[in-house]
């Protein structure tokens, strides 16, 4: 059968192209002069392709192609009629600067492997090295605007070369566990509950005629003025081992209960070392968990350095940071912060502690009942590790504060004065046990019973606190303060302020006022609930008998609080005594008829002995 034959390429119509890069060809095309047309027909005619071979391509090539001189230009393949029609490339932004790459396509297949790198090529810029005072696996994002850091120094030539690092053994290859050779015993970790006994301490230095204790402390002479004027002559038992210990430049870990001076033990020393101010930023800088002790602990030190040239900044949360960061700009000497407020201006670059040369981290246990050991160490490792003095300071020892010792301290001395798992001798505790229902009825009754001066209520949620304050109102208690995370800053310092001046007799908190606050003159604590964690039992009863004084607590316990109180005595190491009130009408309770909390039992759901199903009995 006879092939239909193909009009000749001048006898077909021009069509005209609808694609804007047909358009763009054709306009070409006629642009072109004569000559370049004839020059490319004669090769076209002349390669035209064979009965059944596919036509070529109909557009013409480019005359400045050298592939279109020189050689023919390769058919392509036919296309499959019922392939979708292919989307036109999208033209090109005028305004766009040539050379711009446009964005990969993610469904591209994936590029070639990039070739080897040539060995003669000059080598590459070497990695910025690490700073050695940041902890590895925490070091914070670097700024993109920090300033370049300093190279290190180049290695001497004529040094040794280091020794090679042994391989790693492997775990396959080593002998069984029978035939290796025992390991060295570990030594043991600086830990506050490993300090020699009291007895064992060095005996107090000989005091000549006319001097006290302090005078052979070696404090300096503005330092000692100072605390002479404030009417302090005989120094507590930690200040007498930590003071000189600090003085010679030594780390300290001190396990001291609340209510000995612990402030005045490490400001004093920290304030003789430092002297006068300086034009170089934070020289010292004291950590505290809560805003109360932050705001107690500059006291102290305004109290101490009132005859020295010293600058000090407070920063905690609660307020604005105007304030605290115009003390910043002063350049201050010494800052007090929690570890919030003081990570913020950091962040915001208001703050360097390169200069740091004295390091206090008070109340470390309660730093990590608050959670805030990850922010502890991101602190420290801001800190330079040369040259500086560092200071630990916790009642109790668990294993976090024990690595925390070890990643802060280098080769630190012990002090151990009264640590915080026992009762102070100087207060009187005991229990109530109550009904639930009787709760806020018995406190009120013994608000009545006891002669008091000022009274502190420990609650252990802060919507319990408020609803006791507002309670005590309505039963005719005038002088009431609550204080709590939740109240603002202005209400808490209003509060504490008028509770130590004495215009509140009773104080309303929760455990923020547990530890470390030094209130004067507090006759009786009151426990309305018992607290979850057993060594807050201790520091609650710690805010009455301090500084050699007598005070009493009560402790309201029910049925509930059973497991808590029997916590509370295993770590106190004696049984709290139980009470009960005159002339109060109980309600009948088990708690009331037990004098020791009863061990708890497995619970009869009515089965023993009783019916069988299926032949077998119930479990």
């Amino acid at each position: 059968m006879d092939q239909p034959t193909t009009p000749a390429p001048e006898e077909q119509p021009a069509a005209t192209p609808t694609s804007p890069l047909g358009r763009i060809r054709q306009f070409f095309r006629s642009r072109r002069k004569p000559s370049d047309d004839t020059t490319e027909a004669a090769p076209a005619a002349a390669e035209a392709p064979s009965d059944g071979a596919p036509a070529p391509s109909d557009s013409p090539e480019r005359p400045h192609s050298n592939r279109a001189r020189h050689e023919p230009r390769q058919p392509r393949e036919p296309r499959d009629p019922n392939a979708p029609p292919r989307e036109p490339r999208p033209p090109r932004d005028p305004n766009a600067p040539r050379g711009e790459r446009r964005p990969r396509d993610p469904n591209a297949p994936p590029r070639e492997p990039r070739e080897p790198r040539d060995p003669n090529a000059p080598p590459r810029e070497p990695r910025p090295p690490r700073d050695p005072n940041e902890p590895r696996g925490e070091r914070p994002p670097r700024d993109p605007n920090a300033p370049p850091r300093e190279p290190r120094p180049p290695r001497d030539p004529n040094a040794p070369p280091r020794e090679p690092r042994p391989p790693r053994e492997n775990r396959d290859s080593r002998p069984p566990r029978e035939e290796r050779e025992p390991r060295e015993p570990r030594t043991q970790r600086p830990v506050a509950q490993d300090l020699p006994p009291e007895e064992a301490l060095e005996p107090l230095p000989v005091v000549t005629e006319g001097e006290t204790l302090f005078h052979t402390l070696g404090l300096g002479e503005p330092v000692l003025r100072a605390v002479l004027e404030s009417g302090y002559s005989i120094p507590s038992e930690i200040q007498l081992r930590a003071i000189p210990i600090l003085l010679s430049g030594k780390d300290l870990i001190g396990a001291s209960q609340t209510g000995t001076g612990k402030t005045a033990a490490f400001a004093l020393p920290m304030l003789t070392r430092l002297a006068r101010h300086r034009r170089k930023g934070p020289r010292a800088l004291i950590i505290e968990p809560t805003r109360e002790l932050a705001q107690q602990v500059r006291v102290a030190c305004d109290k101490y350095a009132k005859h020295l040239d010293l600058r000090f900044a407070l920063l905690h949360g609660g307020v604005s940071h105007e304030p605290q960061r115009k003390e910043l700009y002063a350049d201050a000497d010494v800052v007090i912060s929690t570890p919030g407020r003081l990570l913020d201006f950091l962040e915001g670059r208001d703050l360097t502690l390169r200069n740091v040369e004295y390091l206090v981290l008070d109340e470390g246990d309660r730093m990590l009942d608050l959670g805030f050991m990850p922010d502890v160490r991101r602190i420290i490792g801001q800190c330079p590790r040369d040259g500086r003095q560092s200071l630990l300071f916790s009642a109790t020892a668990p294993s976090q504060i024990q690595r925390l010792a070890e990643f802060m301290l280098k080769d630190p001395e012990r002090v151990a004065i009264s640590t915080g798992t026992k009762a102070a001798d100087t207060v009187r505790h005991v229990l109530l046990p109550v009904d639930d229902r009787q709760k806020f009825d018995l406190l009120t009754h013994l608000l009545k019973t006891v002669e008091y001066k000022s009274v502190i209520i420990f609650s252990r949620t802060k919507v319990g606190a408020d609803m006791i304050g507002r309670w005590l109102e309505q039963t005719g208690h005038e002088d009431v303060g609550v204080i709590h995370a939740d109240r603002s800053q202005k209400q808490r310092e209003q509060a504490l302020a008028a509770f130590k001046e004495g215009k509140l007799q009773i104080l309303v908190a929760t455990d923020i006022m547990s530890r470390g606050i030094d209130i004067t003159g507090v006759t009786h604590v009151i426990n309305y609930d018992i607290p979850e964690n057993s060594e807050d039992y201790v520091h609650r009863i710690g805010r009455t008998g301090r500084m050699r004084q007598e005070g009493d607590a009560y402790s309201l316990y029910s049925a509930m609080d059973q497991s808590l109180l029997q916590s509370i005595e295993r770590l106190i190491g004696q049984e709290i005594p139980r009470e009960k009130l005159e002339g109060f009408d109980y309600t009948w309770s088990p708690i009331l008829d037990e004098k020791k909390a009863p061990a708890a039992t497995k619970r009869n759901r009515g089965f023993a002995g009783g019916p069988v199903f299926g032949g077998k009995k119930r479990r």
